[in-house]
């Protein structure tokens, strides 16, 4: 995978698996200063232009991402599977990053609209949160339908 490498789009079978409702968690892997992976728990939006994640300032993937932008994440459903690797960018807009969480808060929780604005006005709305752009280089899956 080389950097500069154009993105790739997702197929529309990869976005429906993707961006499905209640929607799907995803597995990032990133790379340690060691050159070790690092994986985490993430949610993420679906865009024209690839994935969005989000997280607060200060943890590890997002550090990780900072310093090399390569990427790759996983989202399961029992059999079925997509994994998408690329390089990410940074979103260095903090009103971005706090409007990014706010969506995914209401989309994970959408059943539970009480409980996304408690997180949004008590925890979110007081970190430091960061975006990033996921944008594919390489897609693979296994979509049984």
């Amino acid at each position: 995978m080389i950097e500069g490498s154009a993105p790739v789009p997702l197929s529309e079978d990869v976005r429906r698996f993707l961006d499905r409702r209640p929607p799907r968690f995803g597995v990032i892997a990133t790379l340690d200063e060691d050159g070790s992976p690092h994986q985490a728990v993430v949610w993420y939006l679906v865009t024209e232009e690839g994935l969005i994640v989000n997280s607060r300032e200060g943890r590890r993937w997002p550090t990780n991402l900072r310093r090399d932008g390569r990427f790759s994440l996983l989202v399961e459903d029992e059999y079925d599977w997509v994994s998408v690797r690329g390089v990410a960018k940074a979103i260095e807009d903090a009103e971005q990053g706090q409007a990014d969480i706010a969506v995914m808060a209401r989309l994970y929780h959408a059943d539970e609209p009480e409980r996304a604005e408690r997180l949004i006005e008590r925890e979110f709305r007081g970190q430091s949160r960061i975006s990033f752009l996921l944008r594919p280089q390489a897609v693979s899956s296994d979509l049984a339908g």
